[in-house]
């Protein structure tokens, strides 16, 4: 499994305690940045480097990679996050929620809304994420396709 990460400016010092909690516990990541706190940074980049690399692994098949994205509400990666194909971005709230998010949807990008989200949350959130499989059920594969046949005719 490959973890892509990045963040603006509103989630960078949260990004930086994940990724150290990454590196502690053994997981390999790429990091896009932002690689150092640029108060007039966009998230808009940072969201789209993820997704893409997310994009391609998805599309190929390699549905192991994961992505994490952060920025001041969640709301403005999520968005570009997920109109690339095959991505599967959402705004973790709990762990279950999250839980859920992985099992049910196979959400392949973790949302944090860093301002809303107190860095125990993030790490909870985080790890549920990367530890839940999909359960791989046939209702969930179908809705699956179906997102994948609205993708293709968008």
């Amino acid at each position: 499994m490959k973890i892509y990460i990045g963040s603006d400016h509103r989630g960078f010092r949260l990004k930086e305690k994940i990724t150290k909690w990454l590196l502690e516990n053994g997981y390999e990541f790429l990091d896009v940045g932002a690689y150092r706190l640029y108060p007039t940074d966009d998230y808009t980049k940072y969201a789209s480097e993820v997704a893409s690399l997310i994009s391609r692994s998805a599309l190929a098949e390699v549905s192991a990679d994961k992505g994490i994205l952060l920025c001041g509400s969640g709301v403005g990666v999520d968005v570009v996050a997920n109109k690339f194909d095959g991505v599967r971005a959402s705004i973790g709230k709990s762990p279950e929620q999250v839980r859920a998010g992985r099992s049910d949807d196979d959400m392949n990008v973790l949302v944090i809304a860093a301002d809303y989200t107190k860095d125990t949350e993030a790490k909870e959130m985080l790890k549920t994420f990367l530890e839940t499989k999909f359960d791989g059920k046939e209702r969930h594969k179908r809705r699956l396709k179906d997102i994948r046949k609205i993708e293709s005719d968008n």
